[in-house]
C-alpha cells in the first residue's frame, strides 16, 4: 500500500502537470523512468506504482492528444478574464440607471465605469427552457445572423478546448446606415455552474484576421450573457446581457448609446421569435 504522503504526492504531480506549458512532456517521461527505476528496486511491482504509472501513461497521451501552446493559453486565460471582470460589474448593483422598458417588461440599463465607460445591461425573461437558450447563442452562433438582423455574419475562427472559441462578427448596418459597417474579433469563453450559464468575451488580437477593407474594426468587452432558469418556472429563462463596446470613429455619444440600448432589445425580440419558430418545427 501507498502511504498517504505518496499518494497525495502523485496526485499534486498530475494535477500539476496538467497545468504546465513548455516542458510538460519532458516531466512526464522522468517521471515514468523514476517510477521504472523505483519498481525494480522491489520484488515486485507494487500497486501503487501500477497505479501512478497508469495516470502517467494517460497524462502523455492527454498532452499528444490537445496539448495547448502558449499563444492558445493566452486566449483562455483572455477569456476567463472577461468572465471575470463582467461578472464583477454585473454583481456591483450601485449606480445603474434605467435607459428604457418595454411594455413586455424588457428592461435596458446603464452605468459609467472610470475604466471601461458606459455598459448597458438587459434584462429579459424567455419563454423556452435555458438548454434551448444556451443551444443557440453557443452551439449554433455561427446561424446567429440567420434570425437576428443586426448580425451579418458570426464565423468561428479557431476553437480551443471545449469552452473557448475565437470568432469574427460583422455587424449589419443599421437603418439610414447611421453606424457604418462594423466587425470584432473576439474571444469567448462558455461556463456552466450548476443551473447558472455564463458565456462571456472580449476583443482579442487574432493575426489571422487582420482589420477588413470596408469595415471599421470594434472592440468588445468586457461583456457577457447570463442565463438561468427563472424562479418557480423552470421552463423559462432569465437573461441578462452585459454590453461593453467601443465603436470607435467619431460618432456622437447620443447616437451610440440609442444604437446600442435598441440592439439589446431588438436581439430579445428577435431570439425570442426565433425560438418559437424552431420550437413549432420540432413539435
Amino acid at each position: 500500500m501507498l502511504p498517504a504522503t505518496f499518494k497525495l504526492c502523485a496526485a499534486i504531480s498530475y494535477q500539476h502537470l496538467r497545468n504546465m506549458s513548455g516542458l510538460r512532456r519532458q516531466a512526464t517521461v522522468a517521471i515514468s523512468q523514476e517510477l521504472s527505476k523505483l519498481a525494480c528496486r522491489r520484488t515486485g511491482p507494487s500497486a501503487w506504482i501500477n497505479q501512478v504509472r497508469r495516470r502517467s501513461s494517460l497524462l502523455s497521451s492527454r498532452l499528444e492528444e490537445n496539448p495547448f501552446s502558449e499563444a492558445e493559453m493566452s486566449y483562455i486565460k483572455q477569456g476567463e478574464e472577461a468572465l471575470q471582470k463582467s461578472l464583477s460589474i454585473l454583481g456591483n448593483q450601485d449606480g445603474w440607471k434605467t435607459e428604457t422598458v418595454a411594455g413586455n417588461g424588457d428592461k435596458v440599463l446603464s452605468k459609467v465605469l472610470p475604466d471601461v465607460g458606459k455598459v448597458f445591461r438587459l434584462e429579459v425573461v424567455v419563454d423556452q427552457p435555458l438548454d434551448a437558450v444556451y443551444s443557440e447563442l453557443v452551439d449554433n452562433m455561427e446561424q446567429m445572423g440567420d434570425w437576428n438582423p443586426n448580425v451579418k455574419e458570426v464565423k468561428i475562427l479557431q476553437k480551443i478546448g471545449k469552452d473557448t472559441v475565437i470568432t469574427h462578427e460583422k455587424a449589419a448596418a443599421p437603418p439610414g446606415n447611421i453606424v457604418g459597417p462594423r466587425d470584432f474579433v473576439s474571444v469567448r469563453c462558455a461556463r456552466r455552474r450548476g443551473s447558472t450559464c455564463v458565456l462571456a468575451g472580449m476583443a482579442t488580437n487574432y493575426s489571422a484576421m487582420p482589420e477588413q477593407e470596408g469595415f471599421v474594426r470594434a472592440e468588445n468587452g468586457p461583456t457577457c450573457m447570463v442565463l438561468r432558469p427563472l424562479a418557480g418556472s423552470p421552463s423559462q429563462t432569465k437573461l441578462t446581457w452585459l454590453l461593453s463596446i467601443d465603436l470607435k470613429g467619431w460618432l456622437p455619444k447620443s447616437i451610440i448609446n440609442q444604437v446600442l440600448s435598441q440592439t439589446q432589445v431588438d436581439f430579445a425580440n428577435h431570439l425570442r421569435g426565433h425560438l418559437a419558430h424552431t420550437m413549432a418545427r420540432t413539435c
